[in-house]
This record gives structure tokens, sequence and C-alpha cells, in this order.
């Protein structure tokens, strides 16, 4: 009952997940390819990283998501 309401980079991933929890929304964070605990380095960051919420909970997360990704979108531009 899960829907994916993000696929990125780690980094906006997690300001994604900070924002979404901070107003109380239990975001998942899901990376296929982690295998469990390893070093990170910068590059292992350029996989795709997925931001799951509950379908009860879609609603009000989607204009969290699109408000980062404009800034962070306008940042680059």
């Amino acid at each position: 009952n899960y829907i994916k309401i993000y696929s990125g980079s780690f980094i906006i991933a997690q300001l994604i997940f900070d924002k979404l929890d901070d107003i109380g929304i239990n975001p998942i964070l899901k990376d296929d390819n982690q295998t469990g605990l390893t070093a990170v380095m910068v590059d292992d960051y350029q996989s795709l990283i997925e931001v799951y919420v509950h379908k009860d909970e879609e609603e009000r997360a989607i204009p969290i998501v699109e408000d980062i990704i404009s800034r962070t979108t306008a940042v680059k531009e």
C-alpha cells in the first residue's frame, strides 16, 4: 500500500525524506544497489534512490516533492 513519489539522486531523496518526516509523514527510502552495510564513497550516490509513502499520505507528500524538485532545478539553471 505504498506509492513511489520520487526516484532520483540520493541528496534530493534525503531532502524529501527529511521534509516529509518533519511534517509527520513516514517515508521509506529504497536503494536497490545497496545490499548491506558498506563503506560509502561519493560515487556510490549516483544510483537512483526511491522514496515511498503510504497511499493515504500521498496527497500531502506530492506538493512537498514538487517544491523541493522545483527549487533544486532552479539552482542548477
